[in-house]
């Protein structure tokens, strides 16, 4: 094996993500080799690449999704990035700012390991018709768009045993959502504690999204009077998300590997 491009492989809450360094912006990302290296068995496996850029005096976030397609941001994936900062000394203080494309986000690592992230501010997307579909279109809910700034159709159900299948879930109308847009079924089981699935445009049903409990939790404390402070149970865990003039993410952000990409390999996938 040539050996090839360093990574790092971990996830947030079972949404998982390969790590490159790339700090002075030499490395061409092409949506072809994106999907190669997130194919769960072809590649290494990932619901998306974290691309590490120095940008000044701080430092850019370039996800893109397993398909290759980009995003404004990703909640747990900038927890993972920020970690990788910090694991690999590139910041030297526990409250710092990243930037992705959604804009300037805080960073805070806290005392027991979890990691917070400043995700600004919730606006509305859409009116009172919104709705999503799955179940090849045969099914429909009404939902609460969400901006966070990736666009979210959230919809609150009985429970989540009751929707079955969500392969394809799609938002609508078309034009509230332009780009698409992730798919939040939920199920409020507390004034602080709801459970969610989520089907993420770009990547398809995963285990945890940052973004999507963000807008899970906004609409759920501004819409259906739930507490300011709630914990998100995803099937990969549990975050907490906390409603103020801005919105806040705190969870975990886990490492498990790290290696080379062989060099022979990453030419071909180009």
């Amino acid at each position: 094996m040539t050996t090839g491009t360093p990574f790092r492989k971990g996830h947030g809450t079972g949404n998982d993500f390969i790590v490159i360094d790339d700090h002075y912006d030499q490395v061409d990302l092409t949506p072809r080799l994106v999907a190669a290296l997130c194919h769960r068995r072809m590649g290494i496996g990932a619901d998306g690449v974290l691309r590490v850029v120095r940008d000044g005096a701080s430092w850019f976030m370039d996800y893109r999704n397993s398909d290759g397609t980009v995003a404004e941001m990703c909640g747990n994936g900038a927890r993972l990035f920020a970690r990788h900062l910090v694991d690999g000394g590139l910041v030297d203080t526990p409250d710092f700012t990243i930037r992705t494309r959604g804009g300037l986000r805080t960073v805070r690592i806290e005392p027991g390991g979890d990691v917070t992230i400043g995700m600004g501010a919730v606006t509305r997307a859409g009116a009172d018709d919104v709705t999503v579909h799955w179940g090849g279109g045969d099914r429909t809910a009404a939902a609460i768009g969400a901006l966070i700034p990736n666009p979210h159709a959230v919809a609150v159900v009985e429970t989540l045993a009751e929707i079955g299948d969500i392969t394809g879930a799609t938002a609508a109308p078309a034009e509230v959502f332009p780009d698409g847009a992730n798919v939040e079924f939920v199920q409020i089981k507390a004034p602080d504690r709801v459970a969610m699935r989520v089907w993420e445009r770009g990547s398809g049903e995963t285990l945890s999204c940052g973004t999507g409990a963000c807008a899970v939790g906004w609409v759920h404390h501004r819409h259906h009077g739930g507490a300011a402070q709630v914990t998100v149970e995803v099937p990969g865990g549990e975050v907490v998300v906390t409603v103020g003039d801005e919105i806040t993410l705190t969870g975990p952000a886990v490492f498990v590997a790290d290696g080379h990409i062989d060099a022979d390999w990453w030419q071909e996938h180009r």
